[in-house]
């Protein structure tokens, strides 16, 4: 689960072109990748993963693209993909699927802000 200091500021430089306000935080040997405050991927073994949902999965799966399974294969499947080569290096590219994962956690906070006051309705 190391990220290679060199990959970790080449994915940095790269978002930083397409990406408003990135930052990366350290998180269990990866890293977290952020735009504001919203969590939107992640780096683990020197390579990039976007947050996906039932919007922007298909794009991810059309290329081949498989999940973040942090523990190996057969075991745990997390909501980020793996983000194509080419997409790293096109900048418009890289902006509109980083844009696409950005919605993704966005609409992730929303519903469990909708979820949270639910729950507390109901006490």
């Amino acid at each position: 689960m190391a990220v290679s200091p060199s990959y970790r500021e080449y994915i940095l430089d790269q978002l930083g072109r397409a990406v408003p306000d990135v930052s990366a935080r350290a998180m269990f040997g990866g890293v977290g990748l952020y735009s504001g405050d919203l969590f939107f991927a992640l780096i683990d073994d020197d390579v990039l993963y976007f947050k996906v949902d039932t919007q922007n999965r298909p794009a991810f799966e059309t290329r081949g693209m498989g999940p973040f399974m942090p523990f190996g294969p057969g075991k745990e499947v997390m909501q980020y993909y793996e983000v194509p080569g080419d997409v790293l290096e096109d900048a418009e590219l890289l902006s509109e699927w980083a844009g696409a994962a950005i919605e993704v956690a966005r609409r992730a906070r929303f519903r469990k802000a909708a979820a949270k006051k639910r729950a507390t309705r109901k006490k």
